[in-house]
C-alpha cells in the first residue's frame, strides 16, 4: 500500500490498530523521534493478522502516537499451505536470530522451539526473538506475523496432534533418506522437525517415526542448525512454484 503522495514508507506494527488506534511505544519513538513525523503525517501499518491500514498522525507521542485509520485492506495470502517448521535453538542465540529473520522474510507461518536431548540451549528470551520476528515482517513488507511458540519438551510436542497432513524430521541417523521433493506432496501443510547440533538421538527419531513423522534429507552435506531450518523453509516454498 502507497501513500496519497506516492511516497512508500516503513510499515509499523500495531497488533491492536483494528479497536485501539495506537502506535506501540517502540513503534511510536521510531514514528516521531527517527522518522520525525507529526501531526497530519501519513502511515501505514499492519495487524501482523493480514491487513494493511492506511493511517493518519492524529498525536505524535514518542510513547502513544495516536492515529486515525483512514483505509483498511486486507492482504492476499503469498501461499496458500502451512509451513511450520519446530526446531531446536542453537547455543549462539544469534544463529536462532538470524533463522527467525530470514524465515519471516522468505515465509513462514509457525515456528515453535524444541528442547530436545542433545540441545546445547535449553531457555530463550521470548521477547528478544518476537522482535526479531516483527522487524522481519516489516521489512520484507508483509501484513502476517509468524507465531512463535517458546521452548517445548521434544516428547510433549510429539505427543500433541498435528494439524499439518505432511510431518517430517531432518535428521543424520541414517544413510539414505528421501530428498524433500520426494516425500512432500505439493500444496499440503507441512511440519518439519529440525534437530540440534548434535542432531536428534535415535530415540527421539523413532518416537517420531512412530507419531506417523518421515524422514527427509537437506541435501548431501551436513549443515548447522539454523542452515538446515531456512534450507527446508526455503524448498516447501520452492517446490510448491514448480
Amino acid at each position: 500500500m502507497k501513500l496519497t503522495n506516492g511516497m512508500t514508507l516503513p510499515i509499523f506494527y500495531a497488533p491492536l490498530i483494528d479497536t485501539d488506534p495506537v502506535l506501540p511505544e517502540e513503534e511510536s519513538a521510531h514514528c516521531t523521534k527517527v522518522l520525525r513525523l507529526g501531526h497530519g503525517a501519513e502511515l501505514i501499518v499492519t495487524d501482523g493478522h493480514g491487513a494493511f491500514y492506511r493511517v493518519m498522525i492524529e498525536e505524535a507521542h514518542p510513547r502513544h502516537c495516536r492515529v486515525t485509520v483512514v483505509e483498511r485492506t486486507v492482504a492476499p495470502p503469498l501461499w496458500t499451505y502451512g509451513l511450520h517448521v519446530a526446531v531446536a535453538p542453537t547455543k549462539n542465540i544469534d544463529r536462532t536470530e538470524w533463522f527467525l529473520e530470514k524465515a519471516a522474510e522468505v515465509g513462514i507461518d509457525s515456528v515453535t522451539l524444541l528442547r530436545c536431548r542433545y540441545s546445547e540451549r535449553r531457555e530463550v528470551k521470548m521477547e528478544r526473538l518476537q522482535r526479531v520476528l516483527v522487524a522481519a515482517m516489516k521489512q520484507s513488507g508483509q501484513a502476517r506475523l509468524p507465531q512463535l511458540t517458546g521452548m517445548t519438551d521434544f516428547a510433549d510436542f510429539i505427543a500433541r496432534p498435528a494439524a499439518a497432513d505432511c510431518r517430517l524430521i531432518a535428521h543424520c541417523r541414517a544413510s539414505e533418506l528421501p530428498t524433500m521433493s520426494t516425500c512432500y506432496p505439493r500444496g499440503s501443510d507441512v511440519l518439519i522437525l529440525i534437530g540440534p547440533e548434535g542432531d536428534f538421538s535415535a530415540e527421539e527419531v523413532a518416537m517420531a517415526e512412530s507419531a506417523g513423522y518421515r524422514g527427509v534429507s537437506l541435501g548431501r552435506t551436513r549443515l548447522r542448525t539454523e542452515t538446515a531450518a531456512l534450507a527446508a523453509c526455503h524448498a516447501i516454498h520452492v517446490l510448491n512454484d514448480e
